[in-house]
């Protein structure tokens, strides 16, 4: 991303863009420092991928969009992401950015939980949003594409579990690029007080194929002492779409994370899965799966910071590449000076599919600690010949063999997605990616 592209987003741009969403005067002002930060701050460098040849300039910020009436006048491919026989649904729906269709059932609502889209969450809580909205998860001066996000901000959602508050039923988002032009400067914040629980999935997708744009996607989940979030997602971005993901957890005493990521984007891809173990007792396991295929390159980074003691962080990520595809799965476990009877473990797998395709499985783990516990396992090859045989022995084709393989592989993920309409979009999505 040159400083170049910056140019047609100068600061009266900026502040135009924040007045329409009637934004407060701490997000403008932040998204003024951004701007002048991202002329000066340097691109990430994630290992082993060399991104300055990928396109981060070419996009439009704003589109049009409507209001959706009913969930029926959906078109049948966002459908599938939905439960069409429920009335009741905690759902939001940005098409293009746009607040399209929102639902928060009344129970929730007079539990004080708080349920959509960022620039509404702004206007009636915005000292709420204020106090965690990159300020303990991310910080804007990462680097040029965290400090490009919050300048350029152009939707989200808020939400926001009181504590004590158990939510039963999942809270679901779909984030629609349904404008081909239009760059998804997506920005998610879940908040989880004392002794709550909820579940959350999102689904990010495109209507477009070769056309050039940009996701640049950062989700801040802050868990506090007692709580619980599991926090599921579909990643479906077109061919044409370079993407940046950066999904980050922070953890307080005795609390869980649960990560179950399906990274299904058809263009290059910066994932970056990261997660702090702040309080005694705190645990996070992120599951990601990830399908590469044509010529796209994908960079996947999940890591567990281990802080508190007797924390645990358990990774496990499983990828399939073909044609030209080629992916590298960072898997970090850090356990911190402190940290003592931590637990850190990891599992990256890769099947390559092709011989053209390419895939590293990098286990890392970093200990400052005696008195803990650490293990990695990691492994990249071609589907076992002797499973092949086995299911085809027993009068099963050998595709049907190969396809029965990479769903059992892909599987731990694919079944911890709460939402069942979800679930089986995934596969689906899946089986169109692999054959």
């Amino acid at each position: 991303m040159s400083v170049e592209m910056l140019e047609k987003y100068t600061l009266d741009y900026i502040e135009n863009f924040s007045k329409q969403n009637n934004e407060p005067e701490w997000m403008k002002t932040l998204r003024a420092d951004a701007l002048e930060q991202a002329h000066q701050l340097d691109m990430p460098k994630p290992d082993k991928t060399n991104i300055s040849h990928w396109d981060f300039s070419s996009f439009s910020h704003q589109a049009e969009a409507e209001e959706i009436s009913s969930l029926a006048d959906l078109p049948d491919h966002i459908k599938k992401f939905v439960d069409l026989s429920k009335d009741d649904q905690n759902l939001v729906i940005l098409r293009n950015q746009f607040k399209s269709y929102q639902t928060l059932t009344s129970d929730l609502e007079e539990k004080g939980v708080i349920f959509t889209d960022i620039f509404t969450a702004m206007q009636d809580h915005p000292d709420l949003v204020k106090k965690y909205y990159l300020t303990e998860a991310v910080t804007v001066d990462e680097h040029k594409l965290t400090a490009v996000h919050t300048a350029l901000m152009n939707g989200g959602v808020f939400l926001y579990v009181p504590r004590n508050v158990v939510i039963d039923t999942p809270i679901q988002s779909i984030f629609w690029q349904e404008d081909e032009n239009l760059a998804l400067f997506n920005h998610v914040i879940i908040v989880a007080e004392e002794n709550s629980q909820v579940t959350y999935v999102e689904n990010y997708l495109s209507d477009h194929d070769e056309t050039q744009t940009v996701a640049n996607v950062i989700s801040e989940v802050i868990v506090k002492d007692n709580a619980s979030v599991s926090y599921g997602s579909v990643d479906h971005f077109a061919h044409g779409t370079t993407t940046y993901i950066n999904r980050r957890g922070v953890a307080g005493r005795d609390a869980k994370i649960e990560w179950a990521l399906g990274q299904m984007n058809d263009g290059n891809t910066i994932s970056e899965n990261v997660t702090h173990l702040i309080g005694e007792d705190s645990f996070c396991y992120a599951k990601a799966v990830s399908v590469g295929r044509s010529d796209q390159t994908q960079n996947f980074t999940a890591k567990i910071v281990n802080h508190g003691k007797q924390s645990e962080g358990l990774i496990l990520q499983h990828g399939v590449m073909k044609e030209r595809a080629s992916a590298i799965f960072h898997g970090i476990g850090k356990i911190e000076h402190g940290a003592s009877k931590a637990n850190a473990e990891q599992e990256s797998r890769v099947l390559m599919l092709s011989k053209d395709a390419r895939g590293d499985a990098n286990p890392i783990l970093l200990i400052d600690e005696d008195d803990v516990t650490a293990g990695h396992a990691a492994s990249v090859g071609r589907v076992d010949p002797l499973q092949l045989y086995y299911l085809m022995s027993r009068g099963i084709s050998k595709q049907e063999a190969e396809r029965l393989i990479i769903h059992g592989f892909l599987a731990p993920v694919v079944k911890s997605i709460p939402i069942e309409a979800v679930r089986t979009q995934l596969t689906d999505v899946i089986e169109g990616k692999v054959y």
